[in-house]
């Protein structure tokens, strides 16, 4: 980090209120509206500039107004046509590819967190960056730090982090035991104790106050550094679907459908099954909820317009939680929600091929979400029509769910 700067984009998200009045953000929202944050001594290894300024002609844009921000950057600024001219020259060719290595060249690698739901977005970075090395350094949430990627410039397929047991006291809980889908302590082992191949959900008592705290992330052990072991991050525990920090669970899905088939009651038809799939070759992201639909009455279902299905989507985002709300409404970092119809006998197809591949006939359950890439192929292969949320959904901020 002393060979060179940095290029930092930092996210700040809308905070919402509790009803007890207290703010409600994310962690690095929360430091970077600080005045820990704003008023921080110089440091070389964390030197910001904000806000943007113009290159070519050395001014700060109009849109900053306070005299005395004006003022400070105006001593600094200098004017710089010729790197104006290359970035305006890059920018305006239309192909995008390697953008990041056209404008600075002596770039060495990202540093990005690519693992998870994140994964989706790789294809991506390696398209503008025409290649460059992703560094995946650091496993934290809002909760606590828990470790480090020793290997930072291995292929993200291969991160694993070594968990740091000077930043809180670290339990796991068995993802095969009873207690998993309880709460049952008495199942939980401690950080020497966990076995390799084996998934767990992580359990932390943390320093602010949280004690024996689930984390909902299910971690499965990698090997060991010396003693320690060292985890692989494999899903978020009962989430079914999610793009950016949005996180949908299967009882608020189900919850979602109902709502929407409500509208069709009126036009004689009813959803017969579902299932879903957090669509990512796209960016944003989105929900692709797959119906089954069932004809009933004179009219059969052909009622069914284009009108009313979109309304179906919008009704199922108006049901989703606020955060699912806000990255639609206000940050945009999830696209509208998509229904995909089916053609009547698709789910029974559906457990047709799940039984041929070994599941049990009295144990099947239709899986409300896939990711297997045969199903999304024969699911995906049976769709007579396609319909997407007409608006976006309403979301104030302050606002809570019941499911918050």
């Amino acid at each position: 980090m002393d060979k060179g700067k940095a290029l930092h984009f930092l996210f700040v998200k809308s905070e919402t209120k509790t009803p007890g009045g207290l703010a409600a953000r994310p962690v690095l929202t929360s430091y970077y509206k600080s005045n820990h944050f704003k008023n921080r001594p110089f440091d070389a290894y964390n030197n910001y500039t904000s806000p943007t300024a113009d290159i070519e002609a050395g001014s700060l844009t109009p849109r900053v107004t306070d005299p005395s921000v004006r003022e400070a950057v105006a001593g600094i600024l200098r004017a710089d046509p010729e790197l104006a001219a290359l970035v305006r020259s890059e920018c305006s060719k239309g192909d995008w590819a390697g953008i990041i290595t056209r404008i600075w060249p002596s770039t060495k690698y990202l540093d990005v967190i690519v693992t998870g739901a994140m994964a989706q977005y790789i294809p991506t970075l390696k398209y503008y960056s025409g290649g460059l090395p992703m560094a995946c350094t650091m496993y934290a949430s809002s909760e606590c730090y828990f470790g480090l990627n020793l290997r930072p410039m291995c292929d993200p397929s291969e991160v694993s982090y070594t968990l740091m047991p000077n930043m809180c006291y670290f339990e796991f809980l068995p993802m095969d035991s009873a207690a998993a889908s309880g709460g049952d302590a008495s199942q939980l082992v401690d950080l020497a104790r966990v076995e390799v191949g084996r998934e767990y959900e992580l359990v932390i008592t943390t320093y602010a106050g949280l004690n024996r705290y689930r984390v909902g992330d299910v971690l499965q052990v990698t090997g060991f550094h010396n003693s320690a072991p060292q985890f692989r991050f494999v899903r978020r525990k009962n989430v079914l679907l999610s793009i950016e920090s949005d996180k949908t669970d299967e009882a608020e899905l189900q919850r979602a459908v109902e709502r929407a088939s409500a509208l069709l009651r009126p036009h004689g038809a009813a959803v017969v099954e579902y299932t879903s799939q957090a669509y990512t070759k796209s960016i944003p992201g989105h929900y692709v909820i797959y119906w089954e639909l069932l004809a009933k009455g004179p009219a059969g279902g052909a009622a069914v317009g284009e009108g009313t299905l979109e309304r179906c989507c919008l009704e199922m985002e108006e049901a989703l939680n606020t955060v699912y709300r806000q990255s639609r409404v206000a940050d945009g970092s999830i696209g509208p929600l998509e229904i995909r119809v089916v053609r009547p006998g698709t789910f029974e197809e559906l457990m047709d091929y799940a039984i041929s591949r070994g599941a049990s006939i009295n144990q099947y359950k239709v899986p409300r979400c896939v990711t297997f890439p045969p199903i999304i192929e024969l699911l995906d292969s049976r769709v007579v029509s396609s319909h997407f949320s007409p608006a976006l959904p309403h979301w104030t901020p302050g606002q809570r769910s019941d499911s918050d």
